[in-house]
């Protein structure tokens, strides 16, 4: 795991708030690389969400450098960043975000769309997804159908159903129980073993940060020295 797919030098994001200057983010520096499993911790507010958003291209930083898989993020236009994330990128999000009015199999798709596959590949690539992640019998169920378990499962589907390569989530745990936890967390792994994605989690979970194999810190904005622990935060 030589090949550095993740570097940023000195990422600053702040944001301005009724005459107030927010920084979000504060001079992060960090390279992962390619097969990693890395997961971000932090109290709320300490910037990892807004580094894993720096990192998917959801965000432009105030400052400072980001290659991500050689491309320089900060040359592309916001036309060439929405092509570009759909094509290496899987984003989990905490709260799902499926459409309620399409089934598992059309959320799935949706991605597709953006590529230049047929709508029978489209759906052959999507129940390939669903399949891996352990709904093949419920392709046809609208996510009021399904449990939060399984809905995340079909997010990750989702994320995945492009051949990404890398998938990144945001407190993908966030919002199930505990068993619903461990199958998200252990579809990860394995996506992540058996498959070589590169992976880079946020978690504010000491036992689902477990699933990565590195962990770094951060704290109020600052992306702490690799190796180092804080021990005077609140998890919360």
């Amino acid at each position: 795991m030589s090949d550095i797919v993740i570097q940023t030098r000195g990422l600053s994001k702040e944001y301005v708030r009724d005459e107030f200057k927010v920084v979000a983010l504060a001079d992060a520096s960090i390279a992962i690389a390619k097969g990693e499993f890395v997961a971000l911790m932090g109290p709320s507010g300490s910037g990892k969400s807004t580094l894993l958003h720096l990192i998917a291209a959801m965000d432009r930083p105030s400052s400072g450098e980001i290659a991500v898989l050689g491309q320089n993020l900060n040359t592309l236009s916001d036309s060439e960043i929405a092509r570009w994330r759909n094509a290496h990128i899987g984003f989990v999000f905490q709260s799902f975000n499926l459409l309620p009015v399409l089934t598992a199999l059309e959320n799935v798709e949706l991605p597709l769309k953006l590529t230049k596959l047929g709508k029978s590949e489209r759906m052959a690539h999507a129940r390939k997804a669903l399949e891996l992640v352990g709904l093949g019998d419920r392709m046809n169920h609208t996510p009021r159908q399904l449990s939060g378990g399984q809905e995340q499962r079909v997010a990750l589907a989702r994320a995945i159903v492009t051949d990404p390569d890398q998938i990144l989530a945001d407190e993908p745990t966030g919002n199930l129980d505990a068993a619903s936890a461990r199958d998200v967390l252990s579809l990860l792994g394995r996506l992540n073993r058996e498959f070589g994605k590169t992976i880079v989690m946020v978690t504010h979970d000491p036992h689902s940060a477990k699933a990565a194999s590195k962990i770094r810190y951060l704290d109020k904005g600052a992306l702490l020295p690799e190796g180092q622990n804080p021990e005077d935060w609140e998890i919360r």
